[in-house]
This record gives C-alpha cells, structure tokens and sequence, in this order.
C-alpha cells in the first residue's frame, strides 16, 4: 500500500471538489480509497494544519490515470489553482499543467521498480548469443 497526500490552493471546497471528482473516475474508484484529512505537520511547523486528500493506493493503482483525472479535474476550475502532491519524501507541485509538469507527477506517484533477480539461464542465453554458438562449443 502506498500512502499520497494532495493539497489543493483554494481551500477545502477545492479538495472537496477534487475528491468528488475522484470519486466519479474508474480509474481512481477502483485503485485508490481517498478520503479528506489533516496533513500532518512539516517537522518544526506551527501553526495551522492544511487539509489534504489521502489516497490510499492497491496494486490496481495506475498512477497514469490518476495524473490525468487530476489534470482535467485541474482545467475545469475557473481559477488556475496550485497542486501539491506528496509520495513518501518526494514532493511536486502543480502550476501550468504543462507536459513537464505532468512527467514530473508521474516521477513522484510511481513507485521505484526493483531491480530484475539475475536469472543464470537467461544471462548464459544471452552470452551465447552474443558468441554465434548455440551448443558452446567451436563455431563451424
């Protein structure tokens, strides 16, 4: 399970708009249980605490979809507003919408692949592949 935090500028009808927005995409529904929260404070923060939308993603997430549904939840608001998305300790934020925008988002919701186990078959196919032969034996 992966936990996302998302802040909206505009307050908590923005978040509740976005999380209702959420709610009507298959995508989201179906990968993510969202739900509107109390950030957690930044260490050595005071003051008051933001709302956030959580998500709460299985491994039906596909952080494609969700990027897209929260760029076109972002382009029917009336006033351009600033998004913040937190994974873990990687953090974007949202102004333009723009493609670079969206790779970045991509970057902090994906998360890290593992590296592939050595498999000796595959690696020994692929040396002898490399070499011409088959058999491992003398080319003819």
């Amino acid at each position: 399970m992966v936990r996302i935090d998302v802040a909206v500028s505009g307050g908590e009808a923005e978040l509740r708009s976005l999380r209702d927005w959420l709610s009507r995409d298959p995508g989201a529904r179906r990968g993510a249980h969202v739900e509107l929260v109390q950030a957690e404070p930044s260490p050595g923060q005071m003051g008051v605490v933001t709302d956030v939308l959580q998500l709460i993603t299985d491994n039906a997430w596909s952080a494609a979809s969700f990027a897209l549904a929260l760029s076109t939840w972002r382009q029917t608001r009336p006033h351009a507003r600033r998004i913040t998305v937190r994974r873990g300790d990687l953090t974007v934020s949202l102004d333009g919408g723009g493609d670079e925008e969206l790779r970045r988002l991509l970057d902090v919701l994906e998360p890290p692949t593992a590296p592939e186990p050595p498999d000796p078959d595959r690696d020994r196919d692929r040396e002898q592949d490399q070499d011409g032969r088959a058999d491992g034996g003398e080319g003819r």
